[in-house]
C-alpha cells in the first residue's frame, strides 16, 4: 500500500491536520504505524476510513440515534469487524427507511385532515377547554401551551378570558402532532400552515421541506425528507465502504 503523511492526508480529504488526529484519537480510523520519530504513517485503507467516515458523519438527522448508530458504525469498520459493520449498516438503513415512511405518512394524514377541513364548511359550534383539547389529541397540556408559543396557532378565548378551542381548531391540532410525531421541526410545519393560509393549493411537501432563504437558522429537521434522503444515500455508499475496506484487509 502507499504511504501518506497527516499533511497528505488532511489534505486529499481537504481537513485541517488537529481533525485528521482527531479521529484517530476518537477512534474513527484504525491507528496509524508511527515512526521512531514519532510521525504517523498512514495507508490506503485509511484514505477509505475517512472516505467512509466522513459520508456517515454528514447524517444530519439526529432522531431516534442515528447519529449514535453512524459512529458506532464508523468505529467498527475502523476496527476491521467488517460483518458486524455491515449488519449495523443494514439496521441503520432500515431505521431510516421507517423514518422517511413515518414522515411521508404524516404528510398524506395532513393532506386528509385538510380535505376534510374544505369539504366540511359547518365546523360546528362546540367549543373545547384546552383539558378536553388535550384529552382529543392525547398530547399534554404543555405541548398545546408550546405549539401556542411557538405560533403554530392562536387560541380564541370566550366571554370570561378562558381559551377555547373550536373543531376546526382541534383539526389543525391534528395535523400539528401528526407532522411532530414524525419529527418535522416547529419551524417547517409554521412555514408549510403559512402556506397553506395563503394559497390552499400549495403543495405541502414542498412547503414543508423547503426553508426560506431569509431563515436565520436551517435544521435538518427543518428540511426532514431531504435529510432523510441524502442519509439513505449516504448508507449506501458506507456499504460499499465496508466492501472495499474488507477486499483490502483481505
Amino acid at each position: 500500500m502507499n504511504k501518506y503523511r497527516t499533511i497528505d492526508i488532511a489534505r486529499m480529504m481537504g481537513i485541517h491536520v488537529n481533525t485528521v488526529r482527531l479521529y484517530e484519537k476518537c477512534e474513527l480510523i484504525s491507528a496509524p504505524e508511527r515512526l521512531e520519530n514519532g510521525y504517523r504513517v498512514f495507508t490506503d485503507l485509511h484514505i477509505e476510513q475517512f472516505k467512509l467516515a466522513r459520508a456517515a458523519l454528514k447524517v444530519e438527522v439526529l432522531q431516534n440515534g442515528l447519529r449514535k448508530q453512524a459512529v458506532e458504525i464508523i468505529k467498527t469498520a475502523a476496527a476491521g469487524e467488517y460483518e458486524k459493520a455491515s449488519e449495523l449498516v443494514r439496521k441503520y438503513a432500515e431505521q431510516i427507511d421507517v423514518e422517511r415512511e413515518n414522515a411521508e405518512e404524516a404528510v398524506k394524514i395532513t393532506l386528509g385532515i385538510l380535505s376534510g377541513i374544505e369539504k366540511d364548511d359547518t365546523q360546528g359550534d362546540r367549543l373545547f377547554t384546552r383539558k378536553e383539547a388535550a384529552d382529543v389529541l392525547h398530547v399534554t397540556i404543555d405541548t398545546l401551551r408550546n405549539w401556542e408559543l411557538n405560533g403554530l396557532f392562536t387560541v380564541k378565548r370566550s366571554s370570561n378570558g378562558y381559551r377555547v378551542y373550536t373543531k376546526e381548531d382541534l383539526q389543525r391540532l391534528k395535523i400539528i402532532r401528526s407532522l411532530r410525531c414524525a419529527n418535522y421541526s416547529l419551524s417547517s410545519i409554521l412555514r408549510m400552515l403559512r402556506a397553506i393560509s395563503q394559497d390552499p393549493g400549495t403543495d405541502i411537501r414542498e412547503a414543508i421541506d423547503t426553508p426560506e432563504q431569509d431563515d436565520d437558522i436551517i435544521t435538518a429537521c427543518d428540511k426532514l425528507l431531504t435529510s432523510l434522503r441524502e442519509a439513505r444515500e449516504n448508507a449506501r455508499f458506507v456499504a460499499g465502504q465496508i466492501e472495499i475496506m474488507k477486499k483490502m484487509s483481505g
